[in-house]
């Protein structure tokens, strides 16, 4: 991205730093554009990423950590969760059923398809020792 601006946040990963990761995304995507509906729509999206993150790559370890960094360029608002922890394996993934999910009253498990529908472009990679999830938003 040519005349891009980035930004980081260094966080413990505990649900209790969800509120600041929120508020971190929230107000540069706010500032840099974007209407209450999208800001809130990516807000959702860095939740559930930030939630598999502290469950699953951690499982609740608060003494690890994640960086979440934020890039904008002209037209794209790009966000970067990278981890230390046990990396996630798309070929695992199974799409969920939504309908079935909200019959049987079952709570989780749609966070995947949350950040895919949410964000315009989701890509997940492991270098080195680090897990990366890419979340990109075209203003």
């Amino acid at each position: 991205m040519n005349n891009s601006h980035q930004h980081s946040l260094l966080v413990n990963a505990s649900t209790e730093k969800i509120a600041e990761v929120r508020h971190f995304v929230g107000d540069l995507a706010g500032k840099y554009g974007f209407s209450q509906d999208d800001v809130h729509d990516i807000m959702l999206a860095v939740d559930e990423a930030f939630t598999n993150v502290v469950k699953h790559a951690y499982t609740f370890d608060e003494n690890k950590k994640v960086t979440v960094t934020i890039e904008t360029g002209p037209s794209e608002f790009v966000i970067r969760l990278a981890d230390k922890g046990k990396p996630f394996d798309l070929s695992t993934y199974k799409e969920p059923n939504i309908e079935e999910r909200i019959m049987l009253r079952k709570r989780g498990g749609v966070g995947v398809y949350l950040i895919n529908k949410l964000m315009d472009r989701v890509e997940y990679r492991k270098k080195g020792g680090e897990n990366e999830i890419m979340m990109s938003k075209k203003l």
